[in-house]
């Protein structure tokens, strides 16, 4: 319980990001009998979409989903004066996870080699090899080997949000409302317009104290 406690931001998060993954064990059939297979449940679309196309859209949209609340963190401390940096960790961790399910899937369908036919898949694939070092760095002990080298790291996912945007903006996706929050959450992060909403914070909670 205490654990819990302690790491309570960090627990409703992973519970946050699993979840979820419920969905996508519906859609395959395991079976164990003869070694492993992996095939796809039949009807297991919605929206007119097939099987497949519903592990894309569903893994693919969490993926970005996380990582767009990652990248507003920081425009909610400003805004807020709100942070805790390990339950941003377990967010970067489940934005990783969902990614990496994402492009499995993909190369599982299609190949390895289809990741290059297309700029799209190209966008995207980078995107997976920025989050490799984040995911594995995305840790207290990480953080003190790499110590100012630990946020330099970090600061790729700002590269990676850009191309994962760019991957579903060229697949005509519901992308939009996923570029407008990190397009204010860059706004915010603008050093006078940061400097002044931080004051402005600051001098409200005086006000009120």
């Amino acid at each position: 319980m205490d654990f819990i406690k302690r790491n309570y931001g960090w627990v409703i998060v992973a519970i946050l990001a699993i979840l979820p993954m419920f969905v996508i064990f519906s859609m395959v059939n395991i079976d164990l009998s003869n070694g492993l297979s992996i095939s796809l449940a039949e009807g297991a679309g919605e929206g007119g979409r097939t099987t497949l196309e519903m592990l894309y859209h569903v893994s693919g949209e969490f993926a970005i989903r996380w990582m767009t609340a990652v990248l507003t963190c920081t425009p909610f401390f400003i805004l807020f004066g709100v942070t805790n940096l390990f339950v941003r960790q377990a967010m970067g961790i489940a934005t990783a996870v969902w990614s990496f399910l994402h492009f499995a899937i993909f190369i599982w369908a299609e190949g390895f080699l289809e990741t290059f036919a297309q700029f799209n898949y190209i966008a995207g694939f980078i995107a997976i090899l920025i989050l490799i070092p984040l995911f594995f760095t995305s840790n207290r002990r990480s953080m003190k080997l790499l110590k100012t080298n630990w946020k330099k790291l970090q600061s790729f996912a700002y590269a990676a949000i850009f191309l994962s945007l760019l991957h579903v903006a060229i697949l005509e996706k519901t992308w939009m409302i996923y570029a407008v929050i990190v397009g204010v959450g860059f706004i915010l992060r603008i050093p006078f317009i940061k400097e002044k909403l931080i004051a402005r914070r600051k001098g409200r909670r005086t006000s009120i104290n």
